[in-house]
């Protein structure tokens, strides 16, 4: 971080996310020419090239590749150790969990139970993320705790426990050509157009159909014939009229996790993830 301010690094993290300057600056608040010049300036203090410009698009070079991957780290850290040095002064801080919306596999309201009675139990605040941003909150200090759902979520940087092990079913229309199955393999789905995770490129069954943020808006396309998904069973339980859920027999299992920070040693996180695994088998990954 010698060569480069925090504030000069989101900028770059800004243009490297949306491959577009005119974007990232309304992103950024500012000015495109100023953005502009504040790029230049980064890539002659480094002395390399982060971006190839050219009148129709912006992409990264192989040194802007490698800055937006250690970059990206960098800023979280130095995100994380200001939000800990703010809490660590709050005798009264409450703890966040994150996760998605319907993705706790039907636990959740068990872990509060078991946490509230801890004799130093706080508060807890529910934080909801888009499809995989989970690792982010944790990594940068916006959530102490979450639950992520493996293999979907990146869990480097990340102690973790797993709680819940479930297969992974196609949903499909009730008239589609696979609703009468028992159960089917993944060659059976050849062919069939599958979701785009918003904000999510490269996820475990992304595919190249239309966008979706959130398993709502997925099984409404799914109920219009626009596309079927593969998924832990507990994110479609219980099942949409008009929906049908079938078994894939070849597709990995999902795990729930109960994931924190593996740098993060406060004792209001370890005695959090105590009450919860005192009812829960012990599965370290």
């Amino acid at each position: 971080m010698a060569e480069l301010e925090t504030r000069e690094l989101e900028y770059f993290l800004a243009v490297a996310a949306e491959l577009h300057f005119g974007r990232a600056a309304v992103r950024l608040s500012i000015a495109q020419p100023a953005l502009s010049k504040a790029i230049q300036r980064i890539e002659s203090r480094l002395g390399v090239p982060l971006f190839v410009r050219s009148s129709r698009r912006v992409e990264l070079t192989p040194a802007g590749e490698a800055l937006q991957e250690h970059g990206r780290h960098a800023l979280n850290a130095v995100s994380a150790a200001v939000r800990g040095a703010q809490r660590a002064a709050d005798a009264q801080e409450h703890l966040r969990l994150v996760l998605k919306p319907g993705g706790d596999a039907g636990l959740l309201s068990g872990i509060l139970a078991q946490y509230s009675h801890q004799p130093d139990a706080r508060r807890v605040d529910i934080l909801f993320s888009g499809p995989a941003d989970r690792t982010e909150f944790l990594r940068d200090g916006r959530a102490d705790v979450g639950l992520l759902y493996a293999p979907y979520d990146d869990l480097e940087g990340l102690d973790h426990e797993t709680l819940h092990t479930e297969d992974r079913v196609a949903i499909v229309p009730s008239r589609h050509r696979l609703a009468g199955r028992a159960s089917v393999r993944l060659s059976d789905l050849d062919g069939e157009i599958l979701p785009r995770w918003k904000g999510a490129p490269g996820v475990p069954g992304d595919g190249t159909g239309p966008e979706v943020a959130d398993v709502v808006q997925l099984l409404h396309m799914i109920a219009v014939s626009r596309m079927i998904a593969v998924l832990p069973r507990s994110l479609v339980e219980p099942v949409p009229a008009g929906l049908v859920c079938v078994p894939v027999t070849d597709a990995p299992p999902s795990h729930l996790v109960l994931a924190w920070n593996e740098e993060d040693r406060r004792p209001l996180v370890a005695s959090f993830v105590a009450a919860v695994l005192e009812n829960h088998p012990r599965h370290r990954r």
